[in-house]
């Protein structure tokens, strides 16, 4: 299966080039449609806050999007210039009030979203969480790149973190767009290897569908020994030259990853390779 059309979502100038070097690896290969997506932001008033706001405000904040959204769509020609993948400039307005609207609207009808990994430093006020609503809310696969990442293959060597939940199941079959057609792909179990791996009848099912596609695939058990799953994963992944990571995303409550801590937010915020998150 092959990548027919990507958004990639473009927030900010620090984070622009290196998210549409690492898309265009993927545009290349498949020749996919690449939309690059600005949403400019619309000045919230809390009414409940009494505060006297100057004339020129409003047309001030108007003026500062128009200049942060002319630079970032001076990186995107500047990256999609030479390309010979077809490629497309969107700017919305996030009329609203946040951005992750506009981009699980645009997000529906794509076959992959590319996201950058938050940043504090770059990022505008209204995206907080972004990353996690557009997962949780787009349905569709989000790949997240992190910070000054520089992709030079993207889905020839891939890491997949597999359990018996339905997030897990949906990762490992978003997978097969984003990866080679003959990618390497290791089916990650983490917990107690069982004593007869043959036995592991949902991972061997899955290994041999999925490597009917052409990727060839390996079943894998690593115990926990006291790590998180993120690391575990992110170890993998090392060890292994992998060039991404694939898991589901966000099957526990906001209470559970709270008091105990969960795989996807550690990933979202500290993986090093990019990140393919299915919900």
């Amino acid at each position: 299966m092959t990548l027919r059309t990507i958004l990639v979502c473009l927030t900010g100038t620090t984070s622009a080039e290196h998210l549409l070097k690492s898309a265009a690896v993927l545009a290349r290969r498949d020749n996919a449609h690449l939309i690059g997506l600005y949403v400019t932001e619309s000045l919230v008033i809390y009414p409940s806050i009494a505060i006297h706001i100057p004339d020129s405000t409003y047309p001030d904040f108007v003026a500062s999007q128009r200049i942060h959204a002319q630079e970032v769509k001076e990186i995107f020609d500047a990256q999609t210039k030479a390309e010979d993948f077809p490629s497309e400039w969107r700017q919305m307005s996030s009329e609203g009030g946040f951005l992750a609207d506009s981009i699980i609207e645009c997000g529906r009808s794509v076959d992959l979203i590319v996201m950058a990994q938050e940043d504090d430093a770059d990022d505008r006020p209204l995206i907080n969480d972004l990353q996690e609503r557009v997962i949780k809310e787009s349905g569709r696969p989000v790949l997240v790149i992190p910070r000054d990442y520089v992709a030079r293959t993207i889905g020839d060597n891939v890491v997949l973190g597999f359990s018996e939940t339905r997030e897990a199941t949906r990762a490992a079959h978003d997978v097969l767009d984003v990866a080679a057609p003959d990618a390497d792909l290791r089916v990650l179990r983490i917990g107690t290897p069982p004593s007869n791996t043959l036995a592991d009848h949902a991972a061997n099912d899955l290994a041999s569908a999925l490597a009917r596609h052409g990727p060839k695939v390996e079943v894998v058990h690593r115990d926990k020994d006291g790590e998180k799953v993120a690391d575990v994963l992110n170890h993998e992944a090392f060890e292994t030259g992998a060039d991404m990571l694939a898991t589901g995303a966000f099957g526990h409550s906001r209470a559970y990853d709270f008091v105990i801590g969960a795989a996807t937010r550690t990933l979202l915020s500290k993986a090093k390779l990019p990140v393919l998150f299915s919900k």
